[in-house]
């Protein structure tokens, strides 16, 4: 668990498990974008029905409102490394089947469906291990560090690397970008293997315990904890706005702003370039501002950047706030996170964590839906402005505790 320090900030050391963890993130990442990339066009090449398609996406966010809660429960009582590595294995094997099944012409629009909900549904146990599993591999000064590494190196891999591909890919055969996602979710299994940790040290447990009440018992933690309570109802209603923004972008882009389908390709592309370089900001402006402050100031920021897309009809606008959105957007979730790790009890972080992200998942859909709503009634341009309204309900939220930080008191 060693770390250097540079410009006041903790830093995690690449070799020994952070290394591995954060190859494994990042490869699975870059499996995760070719398919979500590839699948909605095998969905549109075998239905007209806009409904099923939706409906494949939708799937992605499902399980975390079933089982969200289950997997940060079970990702408390097991080894989490054991987990993640039995989880992808497990997922590599579906996607190998359902690569299999695409080549030999078997793909239909329920068996997307339900290969969107199986590895969602394991999804859920993953992420809440892995956010519990961090903390073992590196000391407490560097998990914001530790966090901006990998979100900056999950958002390369995914925006700039896989996206690109995927016409390469299919060019190769329609399957192919399953099998290569299939193939990550192996090494990464073998990588997470590989990590050489003591399984966690647990008191017994006490007779009687259920699932049922171990999940009671996290959301309780997280009520009662005031910093992460309000950061959590923060991240919700920021959660509804950008779900009414992403939902609504290519209409914003392609009509409101009469930019095109290469104005929509530019937009996209500076968001990811923006949250590329959030991730070199964000550990140093946790370091000056704090952890709750810092999340404010992004909410700040991300206020005005919606604002002046819904006013402002120029598409270098909009690509200058996407930018500028991008960067804040991992401040505001490499803050938000660390926050959570440092605040919770370590062997309840899986269910805080999931507790946390259930409530969270939720905004993004709810968003959507709203975005279509208002679009529809009052124009293009006003899913950003009810974004931007949504998020000056996110920023009051934080006002009050935004002197609390870190894992205790006052700063």
């Amino acid at each position: 668990m060693a770390a250097t320090e540079a410009v006041g900030v903790q830093v995690p050391m690449w070799r020994g498990g952070f290394g591995r963890l954060w190859t494994a993130a990042v490869l699975s990442k870059f499996g995760d974008s070719l398919r979500t990339a590839a699948l909605p066009l095998l969905a549109a090449s075998l239905t007209d029905d806009p409904l099923l398609i939706t409906l494949v996406s939708a799937c992605g966010y499902l399980p975390w409102l079933l089982f969200g809660l289950l997997g940060g429960a079970v990702a408390d009582r097991v080894d989490q490394r054991r987990a993640m590595w039995a989880v992808d294995v497990v997922r590599g094997v579906l996607m190998a089947a359902f690569a299999v099944a695409v080549a030999l012409g078997h793909a239909s629009i329920g068996l997307l469906i339900a290969l969107a909900f199986l590895l969602t549904t394991f999804q859920t146990l993953f992420d809440n291990a892995a956010t519990a599993l961090l903390p073992s591999l590196v000391p407490e000064g560097a998990l914001g560090s530790a966090n901006a590494r990998l979100m900056t190196g999950q958002q390369i891999a995914g925006g700039f690397v896989a996206a690109p591909l995927v016409p390469v890919l299919l060019a190769g055969g329609i399957a192919l970008p399953y099998g290569v996602d299939a193939a990550t979710y192996v090494v990464g299994a073998f990588l997470i293997a590989s990590l050489r940790i003591p399984a966690p040290e647990r008191a017994p447990r006490p007779a009687g315990a259920t699932l049922r009440g171990d999940i009671a018992e996290g959301v309780r933690v997280l009520w009662r904890d005031r910093p992460l309570r309000a950061l959590c109802w923060a991240t919700t209603l920021s959660n509804i706005g950008m779900g009414a923004l992403i939902a609504t972008l290519v209409l914003h882009v392609k009509w409101w702003l009469d930019a095109g389908n290469g104005g929509y390709a530019a937009a996209l592309t500076a968001f990811s370039a923006g949250s590329v370089a959030g991730g070199f900001v964000a550990g140093r402006l946790a370091a000056k501002l704090g952890r709750l402050r810092s999340v404010l100031v992004a909410g700040v920021v991300q206020l005005a950047c919606l604002l002046a897309m819904g006013l402002v009809r120029a598409l270098w606008a909009a690509l200058v706030c996407l930018a500028l959105f991008g960067v804040m957007s991992i401040v505001w979730n490499v803050s938000q996170r660390t926050l959570m790790q440092e605040r919770s009890p370590r062997e309840m972080l899986g269910r805080i964590s999931a507790a946390y992200r259930t409530l969270a998942v939720a905004g993004a859909p709810l968003g959507a839906l709203l975005g279509g709503v208002v679009a529809t009634a009052w124009g293009l341009n006003a899913p950003a402005l009810l974004a931007a309204g949504v998020f000056v309900a996110a920023v009051a939220v934080l006002l009050p505790v935004r002197r609390v930080d870190g894992p205790r008191g006052d700063i």
